[in-house]
């Protein structure tokens, strides 16, 4: 059991088992600690979801009142991740149609900065240590290049660590359209890091 898991857990309950009923008697400690554990995942997964950071503490904010407004609809069956993400990202698009800053098939709108890494207390992910790499910093340009339809699963494969089944739940697409995105995604990734290589 991970030392996260560990934390939350008590008393014979699973994990999910115990936030499920700390959220549904919105359990004050409870939600302190997931912010504590979650805030820095959820900050990134918005960052590289909408491409650009401007609004991402207001949508960070909003869905911690969404945690805590269906925390009864929060089924312990299931992990807490992909159900925290997926509000983000439901917010994150009602926003971003508002705004009509972003579609997802094109990708940033011109005037949007590349998503950087937001700073983290935690010590650094392997994904983080091998971006030091000046190989691995090439591949970090490209991947802030892609389509966000591309990115986003990406990330959520690769850095989230999620199962393809809670990546689909999470976007509201079939498996099979889960797999052609994260394939697609590396091929545009390979291509782009061919590129920038043979280029120097």
């Amino acid at each position: 059991m991970s030392v996260e898991a560990m934390t939350i857990t008590g008393s014979g309950d699973t994990e999910t088992q115990r936030i499920a009923r700390g959220l549904r008697l919105r359990d004050v400690a409870l939600i302190h600690q997931l912010v504590e554990q979650y805030q820095y995942r959820l900050v990134r997964y918005l960052i590289y979801f909408t491409g650009r950071r401007d609004h991402v503490e207001d949508l960070v904010q909003e869905t911690w009142l969404r945690v805590l407004e269906r925390g009864n609809r929060y089924d312990s069956r299931l992990r807490f991740e992909p159900w925290l993400f997926a509000i983000a990202r439901h917010l994150a698009i009602d926003h971003l149609r508002r705004n009509r800053d972003l579609s997802l098939d094109t990708g940033s709108s011109p005037d949007s900065d590349p998503p950087s890494e937001p700073t983290a207390k935690n010590d650094p992910s392997p994904f983080e240590i091998a971006a030091r790499t000046e190989d691995a910093l090439r591949v970090s340009g490209s991947f802030n290049l892609l389509l966000p339809i591309y990115r986003e699963v990406l990330l959520l494969r690769f850095q989230e660590e999620l199962s393809l089944q809670e990546i689909a739940k999470i976007v509201e697409a079939p498996v099979s359209t889960v797999s052609s995105r994260i394939y697609r995604g590396l091929e545009v990734l390979r291509s782009q890091f061919k590129g920038t290589t043979h280029a120097e």
